[in-house]
């Protein structure tokens, strides 16, 4: 059995028709052959088309020794003649981006020399391993350069070379491969192997954005977006910006500078606030009378300030300093003693207090959920 591919012969191809040759209840609903389709499966990094058919949702498609499984929703009976409806705007976005990306790889290879070494496309958009690293300025050359193919609108074919003309072609493959071979050229740009449908030429793409990357494995992963996902991308964060300008009270020509000025007063508010709490926590420590027993305290403090003041009881503490602060159910602690393992300690009332952390013999620190009432019974 072989499921003719009705995408290789038309990657415009919306509604078809075909015989169901096969329908089993499989796990995740029904699992559908047909005698050919317009469905593209799962394949190459690209996820599956999605649409109707015979009146049930096509949920998935995936290829097995030629033949191709539509998962369904619902049974369809063997035998009969049923349209099949491609879920076009997808199909489309998929064919704009998957072509963006055979002109971004076809650059990166032939400016640096690096290779496209894995791609996913899904409905989030996509990313390209590159077997090399690159800097954001020459991501940026890439970017450039590809809008400006997009921009000539260069003729995309794609076609089945025989194996001798197959084997003095120059074209890339993630694949060693070396029958049925489906060719993919971008004129003047790029020729790989892929099995995907793609756009007939490159204006149809609209326009490609490379919007971030990271170091992996030895290259970078860059995200880039192209047609309707790159526009909606960019009405995205232009919305963000009106908002930023907004809240900042800025030009949004200005925003980046007015962050840059509230983070500073930011910055500045915090090393104020820090010395009126180390201020604070001189004076309690200060105020503190010698006592037989523990000595608890609740604070707003860093963890700096905390310690000091548990320091300054440890000496006057003839059990355990505490120190709290934050709010109910949710505080930092900081607690010391010179009489007492506080580790042990920890370890002994910390299920009790709700309380986990670590440190040493004398000191521990770390996160309590007890509520100040319990803290003030237990230490009380």
């Amino acid at each position: 059995m072989y499921t003719r591919k009705l995408y290789y012969e038309d990657a415009y191809m919306r509604v078809f028709e075909s015989k169901v040759l096969a329908c089993e209840k499989a796990k995740n609903g029904w699992a559908v052959v047909l005698a050919a389709t317009a469905f593209f499966p799962e394949e190459g990094g690209q996820e599956a088309d999605k649409g109707v058919l015979g009146g049930v949702r096509v949920l998935d498609a995936r290829e097995k020794d030629g033949v191709i499984l539509h998962t369904t929703d619902g049974p369809l009976p063997v035998g009969r003649v049923v349209t099949g409806q491609i879920d076009w705007p997808d199909r489309f976005r998929k064919m704009q981006t998957h072509t963006g990306e055979h002109i971004v790889s076809g650059i990166i290879h032939r400016k640096y020399g690096f290779d496209n070494v894995g791609f996913h496309l899904g409905d989030d958009g996509c990313t390209v391993d590159v077997s090399g690293e690159l800097t954001r300025e020459q991501l940026d050359q890439v970017e450039r350069e590809a809008n400006e193919v997009v921009w000539r609108d260069a003729a995309v074919t794609a076609r089945f070379p025989l194996a001798c003309e197959l084997a003095r072609m120059e074209y890339r493959s993630k694949l060693e491969l070396t029958h049925d071979v489906r060719i993919v050229t971008v004129e003047g740009v790029d020729q790989c192997a892929c099995c995907a449908p793609h756009v007939s030429s490159t204006g149809q793409i609209g326009c490609i954005k490379l919007l971030d990357f990271m170091r992996h494995r030895g290259g970078v992963r860059v995200w880039m977006k192209a047609g309707p996902d790159a526009l909606a991308d960019y009405q995205g964060r232009y919305a963000d910006t009106l908002k930023i300008s907004g809240l900042l009270n800025t030009p949004q020509s200005d925003i980046a500078a007015g962050a840059e000025k509230l983070l500073a007063q930011r910055d500045e508010l915090k090393r104020e606030i820090a010395g009126l709490r180390r201020q604070e926590a001189e004076r309690l420590a200060a105020a503190l009378e010698p006592t037989a027993g523990d000595i608890l305290l609740f604070v707003q403090s860093d963890e700096d300030g905390m310690r000091a003041l548990v320091n300054a009881g440890m000496e006057k503490a003839g059990g355990v300093c505490a120190v709290f602060s934050g709010r109910e159910r949710d505080w930092r602690f900081v607690m010391g003693s010179k009489q007492t393992d506080m580790r042990a300690f920890l370890r002994e009332h910390g299920q009790e207090l709700g309380a986990k952390g670590g440190g040493q013999s004398q000191m521990v620190s770390g996160r309590c959920q007890a509520t100040r009432a319990e803290l003030e019974a237990f230490f009380g």
